[in-house]
Order: C-alpha cells, then structure tokens, then sequence
C-alpha cells in the first residue's frame, strides 16, 4: 500500500486525491464482483451510496456484502496526509497553496518542511513565499539552537500569524526568568521586543478594525436618518412612523426572495428600487390623508405618526405574522476580504458603506442639479417667499415626505442583510435617527453623513469597554450637554425659516 499511495500522490489528476481522501476516511471500497474502486457512504437505511471513482457509471445503493473495504492503518493515513499535503502546496491555485500552508503552520511535520523547503525557490507568489517562510522559521525557532533562534526571531518579529506570537510566547516561557548565559540574555529581549512589536501592530489593526465598524453602523443610520433629515428639515415634521418605513423596505426584501426564489443573487437589485417605490407610496398617502391636515400643530402630528407607526405594525402582525423573517444574503455579499492575519474586511459591511454613500451623493446631486430640488430647498428656506414664486408647497411637501420614507424603505433593504426582519425592525433605530438629525442639523445632508458617522464610531469604541447599553447612555448624554451649547446643531439650517 505505501508504494501505491506513492505513485498515487505523484499523479496530477484530481480522481487520484478524491481516492486518496476516500481511503483516509475509511470510505473506499471495491466491489466483490467486478473490482471496481468506489466511494461507499452509509445512508440512513444502513445501506451503502456507491459513487464510483474511476468510471462515469450513476450512483447506486447496494447492501455491504456486495462491497469490501479497502483497510487502512495509522501508518498509511499518516502517509496519506503527507502526500495530500504535497498536493496541495504544489496545486497551481496560489489560494489552495495558502489554505494548505495555513493548515500546516500550526503542527508541521518533517514531510511537509522538507517539500517546503524544495518548493520555495520555486515559488513565484509572493504571499504563499511568505507563509513558507513563515513555516521555516517557526520551525527553526522550535528546534534550532540559540543563534539559529536570534535568527528566527529577527524574520518573524513582523509577521502577524497567530502561530507565531504562540510559538514565542512558548519560546520565552522556556527561558529562564533571569538567565545568566549572554546568549540567552540576547535571545530573551529580541523575543520580548518582538512580541511587543506584534502585539502593538495587532492594537492598531484593531483600532482600524473598530472604525471599519464604526463606518458600516454609520452608514446604517445615514440611511435611517436622511429620509427623516430631509422631512424634518422641509416640513418641521416629527415622523414617528418613520422606523416602519424602515420596516416595510426589509419586508419588500423578503417577499422579493420569496416570489423569485431562484434569483437570490440578483434579490437585493430588485429589492432596491422596489423598497424605495413601496415606502415612498405609504408615506405620500400618509402625507396626504393625515399630515397636512396638522401643519402647524407638532405635537398633534408627532401623536397622529405615532398612531400610524401602531397601525403598520400590527398590518404587518396580521400579514406576516409576528415571527422574525430572515432574508437570505446573496453569495458575493457573504465572506470577507483578509487583509492580513488578523484583520478582514466584512464584504457586506463593506458594500453597505460604498452603497450608502452612493445613497447620499447621488440625493445630494438631486438637491443641487434638478429642479424639484430647487424647489424643496426654497420651500425648506422660505416657505412664504416660495409660495408667492408660485412653487406649489403642498405638492413639495407629498414628494418630499415620500422621498424621504423611499430613501428609509432602502435603509430596510440593508438592515435585511444584517439582521432578522420583524414588525418592531424600525423602531430600533428610529431614536437614533433623530440623534443623528439633531446631532448634524436639522435639513442639512452634509451634516447628517458627520453626524451617522461620527455616532456609528462612538459606539463602537465603547462598546467593548462599557457594553452597548451604557454606551448609548454615554452617547445619549454627550448630545444633551452638546446641544446645550449648539442647539442647531454641527451645521445649522440656513434660511429665514431656521430662526
């Protein structure tokens, strides 16, 4: 048997490591009559599921007197690891090399450092070059002696795997506490320097890696909060419903995977403008059959919205019913981007930053450059002067209101990729909507991306020192003693109606 896994392992076919890896796992089999090589798994029948390695013959389920075992002992999977390791580390994929170099950095054998060390000369990518390295040094430090560890730990003093702060940390717990040969007294301050090189890299990477988080919360609530920036701003509007609009676009997300089951990967591109039209819709009927018969009258309106946030949520109760729903995220939004060992980028964290902001300058862009947005802006201003330019306030206000509720029902497709959707989805952010709004300025979009931001990375930072409730508590507080001295706001609104 060695001798065949040897001639095995040097055949470039892939049938020759799926029958390397049956026989690992003690499930390759021949059959008695005929001979054939196949892989046989026990269903729930306590029958056998042969698939048949050498041939394209179908699967078929057979009883265990028809197959016999091809036997296996710890010597021969020893060997058989060693040539599967081979294999991969000489696989043309650079990320196959990665994985099995990562999967041998932890426990190396004397194999494996010996088919590295042919290898690396060879080796043309630089990152599967370094984890080789890597390898050998951690070895060296394992086994070598004084100064072939010096060595070692000069190579390795950068380096950011987990199995090498592990391995000096083993290094400098060997050493005596006050040891007297020079040797040892060199090797013991190289290797503390070293570990507090690795460890202040790693204290860095995980302050970057609290302000990716503090970035992806951020835009969360610059979505949550635009929508409401833009009615408070326009119309003085306390919308309590708001959170359910949020609600309504995670629920649009659902029902678009549940119509078009097939078409997970594209969901999120039909949900989009479909969430925006939905949301928008409800909040121009709610605009036109409740709010404008309350201008003038907040705590009316703020009372009326409340009411209808009541309202949608047990609609929904009624439809849904009051389970949590969980959306399924898209293929290319799941994963994340490693940047080194020890700090990756979450791909769906990364794709709700790059969408929000896209969100935001292309709203930014319709304010500025179209009409409509002229018109909201001197509504938002003046409203008395607009009106006497014959710019229809009343209209302005319905698009506005729903513009900003579409903008809300978008928010609820990106909450639907990072939580479970339920009828209270909403209201969990509809507080710190209005933090962020007062926070940044009431109506002013500039001051609505600091604001999300600026909170989003708060949060963040206390969170591991003081858990989540007291940070919000921090938060809380920190905008009540600063609207004490600003309470307009970073960026106050301008115009003769801000006053």
């Amino acid at each position: 048997m060695p001798p065949l896994v040897k001639q095995l392992g040097a055949i470039k076919d892939p049938k020759s490591r799926l029958i390397l890896e049956s026989l690992l796992e003690g499930e390759l089999y021949y059959e008695r009559s005929g001979f054939a090589i196949v892989r046989a798994q026990m269903n729930d029948d306590k029958k056998y599921v042969l698939s048949y390695l050498l041939t394209d013959a179908q699967q078929q389920t057979v009883s265990k007197s028809k197959i016999k075992k091809i036997r296996t002992n710890n010597r021969l999977r020893g060997q058989i690891r060693d040539v599967l390791a081979k294999l991969d580390l000489t696989d043309p994929d650079s990320s196959v090399r990665i994985e099995a170099l990562k999967q041998l950095i932890d426990k190396p054998n004397d194999s494996a450092i010996q088919t590295i060390k042919e290898l690396l000369a060879e080796e043309k990518d630089e990152d599967v070059n370094h984890l080789m390295q890597v390898i050998l040094q951690v070895q060296l430090l394992k086994t070598g002696d004084d100064q072939q560890k010096l060595a070692a730990v000069e190579i390795l003093k950068t380096s950011l795997e987990p199995a090498v702060k592990n391995m000096l940390t083993q290094q400098l717990a060997v050493l005596p506490k006050k040891p007297t040969d020079q040797q040892q007294i060199v090797l013991k301050k190289a290797i503390t320097d070293a570990l507090d090189t690795i460890e202040s890299k790693r204290q860095f990477y995980g302050v970057v890696e609290n302000i990716f988080f503090g970035l992806s919360l951020g835009s969360v609530l610059l979505l949550a909060a635009i929508g409401l920036a833009i009615t408070f701003g326009v119309m003085g509007v306390i919308n309590m419903a708001h959170g359910e609009m949020i609600m309504l676009g995670a629920y649009t997300t659902y029902v678009v995977q549940l119509i078009w089951p097939h078409l997970i990967e594209y969901s999120l591109f039909i949900a989009i403008p479909l969430a925006f039209l939905v949301s928008g819709s409800v909040g121009i009927i709610i605009e036109r059959c409740v709010i404008r018969f309350l201008k003038g009258r907040p705590l009316e309106t703020l009372l009326a919205t409340f009411g209808i946030s009541l309202i949608l949520q047990q609609l929904v109760r009624t439809v849904f019913s009051p389970l949590n729903r969980q959306v399924a995220a898209p293929e290319w939004m799941s994963g994340s981007l490693q940047i080194n060992p020890v700090f990756s980028l979450t791909y769906n964290r990364l794709y709700i930053i790059i969408f929000s902001l896209m969100v935001f300058f292309a709203l930014l862009t319709f304010f500025k450059k179209s009409s409509l947005g002229l018109h909201v802006r001197a509504v938002s201003q003046n409203r008395e002067m607009a009106r006497a330019l014959s710019i229809k306030s009343d209209w302005v206000d319905a698009i506005t209101f729903g513009l900003g509720s579409g903008i809300a029902g978008v928010a609820g497709v990106v909450l639907s990729q990072l939580t479970n959707v339920g009828p209270n989805l909403g209201q969990a952010y509809i507080i710190d909507s209005f933090l962020v709004v007062v926070f940044g300025g009431v109506g002013n979009l500039w001051g609505t991306l600091v604001a999300a931001m600026s909170l989003g990375s708060i949060n963040k930072f206390l969170e591991p020192i003081t858990g989540s409730v007291l940070a919000n508590i921090i938060v809380l507080v920190g905008l009540v003693l600063f609207i004490q001295k600003r309470p307009k706001g970073l960026f106050p609104q301008k115009g003769r109606s801000a006053d």
